[in-house]
């Protein structure tokens, strides 16, 4: 089943439950989904949806903290409930001992030995974590072992 399939079968279930809020995520992440579509004039990869279903999950993560950081409760609140429901569309995310173990792979795999070469071992880690792993856990990792 596709993510837009899954998508509109989940709408239909949260009006039939009288879900408003997983319904109004459900149909944000649909209209962006869309959107990407649009733009790029074609139907999305499963590549290209998870690529748009993580800038969401980011788009949220940064604005719960903004919110936290301005004492916004009412909207931190608002935040989490939407963050819970786009997350139920991510694949299952890596620990960090996972992520850790590739950032390893890629630091041998490129022969990478310092700070300076940090770039090589993200292009590398990047595209294997896509979706599965926060990039800022990945950077944090990058540059602990190349300290």
């Amino acid at each position: 089943m596709s993510l837009l399939e899954r998508l509109n079968s989940d709408m239909k279930q949260a009006m039939k439950n009288k879900e408003k809020d997983k319904l109004g995520v459900i149909r944000m992440i649909k209209a962006a989904i869309q959107n990407e579509s649009i733009k790029v004039s074609h139907d999305l990869s499963q590549e290209e949806e998870l690529t748009v279903l993580s800038r969401e999950v980011k788009q949220r993560k940064d604005s719960l903290h903004e919110f936290e950081k301005a004492g916004r409760e009412d909207l931190v609140e608002k935040i989490r409930t939407e963050l819970k429901y786009v997350e139920l569309y991510m694949p299952q995310q890596l620990s960090e001992e996972e992520v850790s173990e590739i950032v390893k792979q890629a630091i041998a795999e490129t022969g990478a030995s310092s700070k300076a070469e940090m770039g090589k071992v993200m292009s590398v880690v990047m595209p294997k974590v896509k979706g599965k792993a926060d990039g800022s856990l990945v950077n944090k990792l990058v540059q602990q072992h190349l300290s």
